[in-house]
């Protein structure tokens, strides 16, 4: 399968609400308001100081998505960029969508003379994802994630 990575553009909005409500659902076992969702997706896709969306695409249709954040490192003075919503459809898994995502942001990364790293959370549960990103040469930081979170989405039934 050859895949192909692109910036998200705004015909993208309906694949990226579903894909990170997927995946909201298969890792955390939570439903999330599309609402809320598709307001928060469309900020990020008007406004690139908030997000930055990738989308991985077969030809023919979008397969998988991943989106950078920044954070300021005032220690190394440089951004990190955080990988979120990362998903790829069921059908591609396997099939080396991720690598082409993560070696797609690697490159921009690298030719960012202010990026001073990559970095993303896991769930702890989540055996398979720690693996690939393993693979790919990440490394478990030894940081541990605290949140309160003033909106809770609700619970799955």
């Amino acid at each position: 399968m050859t895949v192909s990575i692109r910036p998200a553009r705004s015909t993208d909005l309906e694949f990226l609400v579903d894909g990170n409500a997927r995946m909201t659902a298969e890792t955390e076992s939570r439903d999330l308001d599309r609402e809320l969702l598709a307001e928060g997706v469309a900020a990020a896709l008007a406004d690139p100081n908030k997000g930055r969306y990738f989308i991985a695409d077969d030809g023919e249709e979008p397969i998988g998505q991943l989106l950078i954040t920044q954070e300021w490192s005032d220690k190394r003075a440089g951004w990190f960029w955080w990988i979120q919503s990362l998903y790829v459809v069921p059908e591609a898994r396997g099939r080396g969508v991720f690598k082409s995502l993560y070696g797609h942001v690697l490159s921009e990364a690298r030719r960012d003379p202010e990026v001073c790293g990559l970095r993303l959370y896991v769930d702890q549960r989540n055996d398979n994802a720690i693996a690939v990103y393993e693979r790919s040469g990440l490394l478990d930081a030894g940081y541990r994630v605290y949140e309160l979170d003033f909106a809770p989405p609700a619970a799955a039934d």
